[in-house]
């Protein structure tokens, strides 16, 4: 199974790392699925927290307020965690191999430990 896809470049390195995280969770799921339909509920719910944390990147880009910025990057936030959560899930369970999951794992850690470090600046700058 082949999870790494050429990246995206949008000129911010948040937003490409979640751009390509959710790309990798799509292909996983479709991956996944194929082998057995009878994991669709749960593999939706790492499609959708896996592919909620760029989008909501995404919009905290244009937010209206320092407050609103800081709540978007909050719900990727969630969802990064959620996402790591499933890939646990799935490597206890036999779902995925070693090697999938520590790329997955590594790629969702550096999301999680991205937003932690934005989301600090931007409390610290609208003080």
């Amino acid at each position: 199974m082949k999870v790494q896809e050429e990246s995206i470049k949008y000129g911010n390195v948040v937003l490409e790392k979640s751009f390509n995280f959710s790309v990798r969770v799509l292909k996983l799921y479709r991956f996944l699925l194929k082998q057995d339909r009878s994991l669709e509920p749960i593999l939706k719910q790492i499609l959708r927290s896996g592919t909620s944390i760029g989008a909501n990147i995404t919009e905290a880009q244009n937010a209206p307020s320092t407050k609103d910025f800081i709540n978007k990057l909050n719900i990727s936030l969630k969802e990064a965690r959620e996402s790591e959560f499933w890939l646990n899930l799935f490597k206890a369970s036999d779902i995925i191999n070693e090697k999938s999951f520590k790329s997955l794992q590594q790629d969702c850690k550096e999301l999680i430990k991205l937003l932690i470090a934005i989301i600090k600046t931007a409390k610290n700058n609208s003080k």
